[in-house]
């Protein structure tokens, strides 16, 4: 059977196709120029064989969705029912990647699972619209939330700050904000244990989960580890407040997940992105 990824031109499609293929599993690794996971058609042909199904694709430009929101809810929430209904028709189980960004962000204590979600911008209405979808097309599915995400390739914030830390010699970085930064080569590993678990005769621990890294930092002090990482000469990093540094999209300042469940069900414990920092900061 064969392990079907959509979105594996991103950061954790890319990861996860790669690691599934190392590992010797048959991997259908499709980017968004080979399948437009809107086009029912398309999906459906696209997962014929497969017995699990990682989506993994998204439309994560949060500011430019705050304008661009027919297209964000296009491939956040129309695409992933679009896959779940192809997965209910063919027997495939789901794992649909989905955010810290459904829950509004507030408070100290870690988001469980169970937390009512309140989005506070059109990208988290999007992602927890997706979330919506896959639950009501098919109930062999598992949603993994998570945060934060980096790796040594694509548009994240490690390789911003090495960019333009390069480039400044002081930078503003928000303070306030609290999260788990999360490697996506630790997020295919996630997946893969997962998948594993998931296609074994009884298995019934369907449901979302939220998988990020520890320890929670803010973006400052992740900002201060990616530059002691790299060594050399650094920029100076000014801590400022959210305030002082406004978007289009508002950000929740507490992102930090409970990734307790992941751990009972799955006995995959939260990874220290430290370690994954030091090998992506390494590739750069």
């Amino acid at each position: 059977m064969t392990l079907v990824v959509f979105g594996a031109g991103g950061q954790v499609g890319r990861e996860l196709a790669g690691l599934a293929a190392a590992q010797g599993l048959a991997v259908r690794a499709l980017a968004r120029p080979e399948v437009d996971i809107t086009d029912a058609a398309a999906v459906a042909e696209a997962v014929r064989g497969a017995d699990f199904v990682a989506n993994c694709a998204a439309y994560t430009a949060v500011d430019k969705a705050e304008t661009e929101r027919d297209q964000a809810f296009a491939v956040n929430a129309t695409g992933p029912g679009v896959i779940a209904r192809a997965c209910a028709e063919t027997g495939a189980v789901l794992l649909h990647i989905s955010t810290d960004y459904v829950f509004r962000g507030d408070g100290d204590r870690p988001w469980r699972e169970d937390d009512p979600i309140a989005p506070l911008s059109v990208y988290g209405e999007s992602k927890a619209a997706g979330e919506a979808a896959v639950r009501a097309a098919l109930p062999r599915h598992v949603i993994l939330r998570t945060a934060w995400v980096f790796a040594a390739h694509g548009s994240n914030f490690v390789r911003t700050m090495l960019r333009v830390g390069a480039e400044r010699p002081e930078l503003r970085i928000v303070a306030d904000q609290r999260g788990g930064p999360t490697a996506a080569a630790d997020i295919a590993a996630a997946i893969l244990a997962i998948r594993e678990q998931a296609l074994a005769p009884g298995f019934d621990g369907w449901g979302t989960f939220h998988f990020a890294g520890a320890p929670a930092t803010t973006w400052h002090g992740f900002a201060t580890a990616i530059f002691a990482e790299k060594g050399g000469t650094a920029p100076v990093l000014h801590a400022i407040a959210t305030s002082d540094y406004p978007t289009p999209a508002r950000r929740p300042s507490n992102s930090v997940l409970d990734c307790g469940k992941i751990d009972r069900v799955f006995g995959l414990a939260q990874p220290d992105w430290r370690r994954a920092l030091s090998a992506v900061v390494r590739a750069q």
